[in-house]
């Protein structure tokens, strides 16, 4: 499945010119082949807009689910982004993939939350391992920080997700996240990563871009730079079975003796 990753920060604070951008860069992914869009971590918001968080912030079947599922079925395509999800009185960074007939598959709520700025905005959520069938792919969510904890990500690889999607926020000078640590994420639990970042300056934060694909060999697929960009690349099933039959992480481990790290 062809995978197109936007890498852009959009225009922090308008749901409005977001939706925008998002349609406008469906189009150039449809017409490039691809089955899926990811956007950035809070793309439909913004990330750094302080109290505007709440105030734009919608559920998961809110009005902006609606018309991202009306783009996703008028490019045929399915889209994963993020945005901030009001259930009740909470708030929560979440993510949402919806299939290229704009049927709702999965919304995952971030349950490690970066800093003071995100606890003081956000509620964690609770459910490790969000899956969903696409295109025969298990594909799983995570949202930026997450995937920097290797128990998430080895919790999705005993899951079976064959395309772990993170739409991130990740910042100066966490970069190597990017270079080094998800090829590693994606080898060591033999699935494809697909990890993409805002970029530019926003309020206080400086995002690095550098989004990519990794496979389970431990390559990236595609790497972006440090401006707002969209790549795409690859997902092969056959490779991904392939490689987890040579590759002996999985099957080697041994429970009994991981108790005291929990």
């Amino acid at each position: 499945m062809r995978t197109a990753l936007l890498q852009s920060s959009g225009r922090p604070g308008s749901t409005v010119e977001n939706l925008k951008v998002l349609d406008e860069a469906a189009g150039r992914a449809a017409a490039a082949g691809a089955g899926l869009l990811v956007a950035p971590e809070m793309f439909l918001t913004g990330y750094a807009i302080g109290d505007d968080i709440a105030r734009l912030a919608e559920p998961a079947d809110g009005d902006c689910a609606d018309a991202v599922a009306e783009t996703a079925t008028r490019h045929g395509l399915a889209i994963a982004y993020g945005y901030p999800e009001r259930a009740g009185d909470a708030v929560f960074n979440s993510a949402q993939l919806i299939s290229a007939d704009g049927v709702r598959l999965a919304n995952y709520r971030k349950t490690h939350l970066f800093g003071c700025f995100e606890r003081d905005h956000f509620t964690a959520g609770d459910q490790p391992v969000v899956q969903a069938e696409l295109d025969g792919l298990r594909v799983g969510l995570l949202i930026c920080y997450d995937v920097e904890f290797p128990e998430n990500v080895r919790a999705h690889g005993l899951a079976g997700t064959d395309l772990l999607v993170v739409p991130t926020a990740q910042m100066h000078p966490f970069q190597f996240v990017a270079e080094s640590m998800i090829p590693v994420r994606a080898f060591e639990n033999q699935m494809y990563v697909a990890y993409v970042n805002r970029v530019g300056r926003e309020g206080e934060f400086e995002f690095v871009g550098l989004s990519t694909l990794a496979g389970p060999d431990g390559v990236a697929r595609t790497r972006a730079g440090r401006a707002e960009e969209l790549v795409l690349a690859d997902v092969d099933p056959a490779f991904l079975a392939a490689s987890r039959e040579t590759n002996p992480y999985l099957r080697d481990r041994r429970p009994g003796l991981y108790g005291p790290l929990v």
